[in-house]
């Protein structure tokens, strides 16, 4: 080869180097190609395969299970003969007639009312007996369960609120009826006296500003009902005003603003006295609460919460007012009574 001549020998060399540069690149190209399939195997998803596992069941035993179900028949009673021997020929006596009853006598008792009037009897003052609080003279005047009579209105319910408008204009028109505040006093604290032990009760004075005897309803207990006679001879407002003090809280809303606090007490009957004339000063003027405001609140967050019996003893109503309450008292399912 080394005879051969320059030329045969340059291509020669350029034949050799073609070669290797040739299998570099078919190395090179099959070298990418198998990472790209590496990768693209390795991103994608792996097909989906379906394996059938053959369902290996053992036969239950047949001895085994004849064993048990004769046990089971084994435990069923034995048949027994229950006909019993009649006869249709007249005999020589006959059975009397019923006599009549009272069904009256005979209806189901409500075990709420039994357990109330039994309770209420055993937390008298030191054990005794009678059922009443500081003040009170007995535990029965027009209550059944937790039934109540306040200034001739009949009403049930547990949860008992107390509403006193005690603005000058209510005050004077009440002495004018023959209503004075001695005697709104008194039948307040007979109601109280007489609440069984399972009610619970709350008192709110107001003008526009309000003065709550507890912010919240308590059980009618000996030491709350004390507590609140005490608080209604010491805390009643007789005046006919009620300035803003650490007993009394300002409220420019009036009476939209005793409801909702009404509200959050969540009663389930109210007792309002008043004479229906309501104002506020949402603006720093003193105005007439519109009936749709009083309505609203009446309506939404009393009734909203399970419902609410309003009941109004009312003063002197205006013609407008009184029909603006009675509807409120009518969707509630209360009663308005007005004395002149």
């Amino acid at each position: 080869m080394t005879d051969a001549p320059p030329d045969q020998r340059r291509r020669l060399k350029r034949l050799i180097i073609t070669i290797v540069l040739v299998s570099i690149g078919i190395h090179l190209i099959a070298g990418v190609v198998a990472g790209v399939v590496i990768v693209a195997r390795y991103l994608t998803e792996p097909p989906a395969e379906f394996k059938v596992v053959k369902d290996i069941r053992l036969p239950a035993k047949q001895r085994e299970h004849k064993m048990n179900m004769a046990a089971f028949d084994g435990m069923a009673p034995k048949p027994s003969f229950n006909d019993k021997m009649q006869s249709i020929r007249p005999t020589a006596f006959a059975l009397p007639e019923l006599p009549k009853m009272d069904m009256d006598q005979v209806l189901p008792l409500d075990p709420s009312e039994i357990v109330s009037e039994q309770v209420s009897g055993l937390v008298g003052t030191g054990g005794a007996g009678n059922g009443i609080g500081a003040g009170g003279s007995g535990s029965g005047g027009g209550f059944g369960g937790t039934g109540m009579s306040f200034f001739g209105i009949q009403s049930t319910g547990k949860r008992i609120l107390l509403l006193f408008d005690v603005s000058s204009s209510v005050v004077h028109k009440a002495d004018k009826a023959g209503v004075p505040l001695t005697r709104i006093q008194e039948e307040t604290a007979a109601l109280i006296s007489k609440l069984p032990i399972t009610a619970r009760f709350g008192i709110i004075q107001f003008t526009q500003n309000y003065k709550p005897f507890k912010p919240e309803l308590l059980p009618a207990t000996d030491q709350n009902r004390a507590a609140a006679l005490d608080w209604i001879k010491s805390e009643w407002v007789a005046s006919g005003s009620m300035s803003a003090s650490s007993k009394v809280v300002s409220n420019s809303q009036g009476l939209v603003g005793v409801l909702e606090l009404a509200a959050k007490m969540q009663p389930d009957v109210i007792f309002m006295i008043s004479d229906a004339s309501f104002q506020w000063k949402p603006g720093g003027t003193i105005e007439d609460i519109p009936w749709k405001e009083i309505d609203k609140i009446a309506d939404g967050a009393l009734q909203g919460a399970g419902g609410c019996q309003i009941n109004v003893i009312g003063f002197e109503m205006k013609p407008e007012d009184k029909k603006g309450v009675g509807s409120i008292v009518r969707k509630s399912g209360g009663k308005l009574r007005e004395i002149k």
